[in-house]
């Protein structure tokens, strides 16, 4: 079977040049990937997805022993898809906000060249927004919809950085404190649920910094399988309450 490598989008953001490529992978029968780059930095593969998916189920599980149906999910960080197409699955779930700073990345599902863009877009309760997900976050006023400045949301799943101490950009800082993790507790409703995912094992400064704006806080590690290293890989999975 033939090798397959194609750059499928090129584009110039003011984070860095942004690329998303497809290729065949020849250690593993020649599987087809999506990969997805920020200069030199690999961001995402679909290799690895359940660590994303289980953003998704942690907090919406998480959240059920509040809330039980008609639930308004906000997403920062669309990146392949993978977060916000396990949350549309749950049927309670009554609408999707995703928010993506990057529009090249918005528009490669709007125009089906990844493979869940179709089911995205394709599904009335998903709107994909072009925004800064952290400065709407740890805004002062406002909420995730300027069309309806005071809604509340019942959970918010964060799916941007590589970790709370390791960023995609240097500015994303500010949003790991007390006043700007406060602003955001206030778009969400009581007893709703904040999740981040992170590359890096459970940071216990992470947990104490969220433990002192939210009512609990949990870390669940997330293994599955990687065939480059024949072993298992992990993350991290934070999940955390707001005041009841």
């Amino acid at each position: 079977m033939s090798i397959v490598f194609e750059e499928i989008d090129f584009q110039t953001t003011p984070l860095g040049d942004i690329s998303l490529r497809r290729r065949s992978e020849p250690r593993f029968d020649n599987i087809i990937l999506y990969e997805v780059k920020l200069g030199d930095d690999f961001l995402m593969s679909s290799l690895f997805t359940e660590s994303e998916i289980q953003l998704s189920k942690l907090g919406i599980a998480a959240l059920k022993k509040n809330y039980s149906n008609e639930l308004d999910i906000v997403v920062g960080g669309l990146g392949l898809g993978y977060t916000a197409v396990a949350a549309l699955e749950d049927p309670a779930v009554k609408s999707l906000r995703v928010i993506e700073v990057m529009q090249p990345v918005i528009d490669w599902h709007k125009r089906g060249l990844v493979p869940l863009g179709n089911e995205l877009t394709g599904d009335s309760r998903c709107t994909l927004v072009n925004d800064d997900f952290f400065a709407v976050a740890s805004a002062s006023s406002g909420s995730f919809d300027k069309e309806e400045p005071e809604k509340l949301v019942h959970a918010v799943l964060l799916d941007i950085d590589h970790s709370p101490s390791h960023w995609l950009n240097e500015g994303n800082s500010s949003f790991y404190t007390v006043p700007a993790l406060e602003n955001l507790s206030k778009k969400i409703l009581p007893g709703g649920i904040f999740g981040v995912w992170s590359n890096d094992p459970p940071d216990n400064d992470f947990i104490n910094l969220l433990e002192l704006v939210f009512q609990s806080t949990e870390s669940h590690v997330v293994s599955f399988p990687n065939p480059y290293t024949q072993g298992n890989s992990s993350c991290t999975v934070y999940v955390t309450k707001t005041k009841d």
